[in-house]
């Protein structure tokens, strides 16, 4: 019995989506990332998928199968997200009732979308594996399937679809640069490109504090990792299977790690430059492109956007970040003394400077200040750096001690 996965089985998964649930997203080049790399670069835009996700395609493909046996009354998954989004929304179009296991800290954009697309969410635990073994506890129920989200075959002949899509719409490609979780879909791209377009370079992209992916490599068998932090949660699976890690060695050239820095670089280089809202795992293969890891001078690059459901919350902490590093919000610490008015001159002259003032907080208590001294500490919004400098001086030059403490 064939326990791998071959470009027939990829075939015949594209020939059972429903184009309603399952669509061919677009490829489109970008200047700007094509400067910053010195490649051809082509986004695949697979966060336009109608879930955001590529786990559509894999979800999609198991779920036709188990409809077509007849062999479930229930569906069990777990997921972080984006395939808790294609379960629930294939099993619900199959007439299927479906339950997604997601850690307590999942997204909460990602497990009301579950919920809307018509699965009950059962939250547990707080690391993917965590919820893993809760799901398969739940499915040892008679008439209840498991749906893995990347040890399953049909799971990853879905996701390599995208790998015939790209060697149809770019036909001059020379290397694809691919996020890896748990594996399936790097190791369903490659298995179809090795097949179809074998001279094309596949690169996986982990996270740093989830890379069990070239630790693997180098043991030469899977590897775990029981707690990952990223900012790129839909990658934080904490291992690879049997199945995809002997594919990903099989047919993968290249793994790199990319930090969380990068990739919220790579989230806002996409938002800005190139127009597209990407979650972090779907922006690691633009930042394994931007690392300087990789030799891609010259080369047709396609880096997969492979989700974009970003959270809200997760989206301000990086634009933050970002405009922390730009010069763009900054925190002044003052030396006052504890009298009344020196608020109101410190905040006309920030307003004199045209700085607009977010938040400010008095600090009495510390230990360096002495009796009937405080400190004010404003968050300020700021032009860039040379307004920053600006700033800091005029508070100088008013006779304060002032530092930056961002």
């Amino acid at each position: 019995m064939n326990t791998s996965v071959t470009v027939t089985d990829i075939r015949r998964a594209r020939e059972r989506f429903d184009p309603d649930i399952v669509r061919e997203t677009p490829v489109e080049r970008s200047r700007s990332l094509s400067e910053m790399s010195g490649a051809d670069v082509r986004l695949k835009m697979e966060h336009l998928q109608r879930t955001g996700s590529f786990k559509t395609r894999g979800a999609s493909n198991r779920i036709a199968e188990i409809a077509a046996e007849d062999a479930a009354d229930r569906v069990v998954a777990a997921s972080a997200g984006n395939h808790a989004q294609g379960v629930a929304l294939a099993a619900t179009n199959a007439g299927i009732p479906a339950t997604v296991v997601m850690p307590t800290d999942a997204p909460q954009a990602k497990v009301d979308a579950t919920r809307g697309y018509g699965a009950e969410v059962v939250l547990h635990g707080q690391e993917f594996q965590t919820a893993v073994a809760r799901a398969r506890e739940l499915a040892d129920e008679d008439g209840t399937v498991f749906v893995h989200a990347y040890d399953d075959r049909a799971i990853v002949a879905g996701q390599g679809t995208l790998g015939l899509e790209l060697a149809e719409q770019v036909p001059d490609l020379d290397t694809v640069i691919v996020p890896i979780g748990g594996g399936g879909l790097i190791a369903g791209i490659s298995t179809a490109l090795a097949s179809v377009a074998p001279s094309v370079r596949v690169v996986g992209v982990q996270a740093e504090e989830a890379a069990t992916v070239p630790e693997s490599l180098q043991k030469g068998e899977p590897v775990d990792r029981e707690h990952t932090r990223t900012i790129a949660d839909g990658i934080a699976t904490g291992g690879v299977a049997d199945l995809t890690y002997d594919l990903i060695e099989r047919h993968v050239d290249e793994v790199i790690t990319v930090s969380d820095d990068e990739i919220a670089h790579a989230i806002l280089t996409l938002l800005r430059r190139a127009k597209q809202l990407v979650e972090g795992a779907g922006a690691a293969s633009v930042a394994g492109l931007l690392s300087g890891r990789l030799d891609v001078n010259d080369e047709t690059v396609v880096p997969l956007l492979c989700g974009g459901n970003i959270d809200m919350s997760m989206l301000d902490t990086v634009l933050e970040h970002a405009m922390t590093d730009r010069d763009q919000l900054l925190r002044l610490r003052v030396r006052i003394e504890d009298e009344p008015g020196e608020l109101s001159t410190l905040s006309s002259t920030l307003a004199d400077h045209g700085a607009n003032v977010r938040h400010v907080r008095h600090d009495r208590a510390v230990e360096d200040l002495r009796v009937g001294e405080a400190y004010l500490v404003f968050e300020v919004s700021a032009a860039g750096r040379e307004h920053t400098t600006r700033l800091i001086d005029a508070i100088a030059d008013r006779g304060y001690e002032v530092a930056r403490v961002n």
